[in-house]
């Protein structure tokens, strides 16, 4: 208990504190948002926004590689920094295209999931990561 009240902090505590960010959002996004259209993806391409002007299709696409697989590498902490571009463009996309900048009603979660994003891209993935095992700082 007396580690938890203390306001110093260690680098394995910031390492698994990047953990646990990184396996929520990643799980948190790959699997309520990124699953559905990736395995719904014929019956929402005709109708899915586009707000890019490339079709609806191709922005269902990009959706689904940010929703889906840039998730699931932040999961593993596979090419962090990377992965969260497109999921930091999806959210921006999702928060002030979709829900009109609306930060305090419906927008709350996709403002959420993109702080939380921009951490991991200034921060990176931590220790616990296939990045830090495959030689990454």
């Amino acid at each position: 208990m007396k580690r938890l009240l203390s306001i110093r902090y260690t680098d394995n505590a910031v390492s698994f504190a990047l953990l646990l960010l990184r396996v929520a959002l990643g799980l948190m996004m790959m699997v309520p948002h990124g699953y559905p259209k990736l395995v719904g993806f014929a019956e929402k391409a005709d109708r899915f926004s586009d707000p890019f002007g490339i079709g609806s299709t191709a922005s269902l696409a990009m959706a689904v590689f940010a929703e889906f697989f840039c998730a699931v590498f932040i999961i593993l902490g596979l090419f962090t920094r990377l992965s969260t571009i497109p999921l930091i463009v999806a959210m921006s996309v999702a928060l002030f295209y979709s829900h009109n900048g609306e930060l305090f009603r419906d927008g709350e979660k996709a403002a959420l999931f993109l702080t939380g994003f921009i951490v991991i891209l200034f921060v990176g993935p931590g220790k616990i990561s296939l990045d830090k095992v495959l030689g990454g700082k």
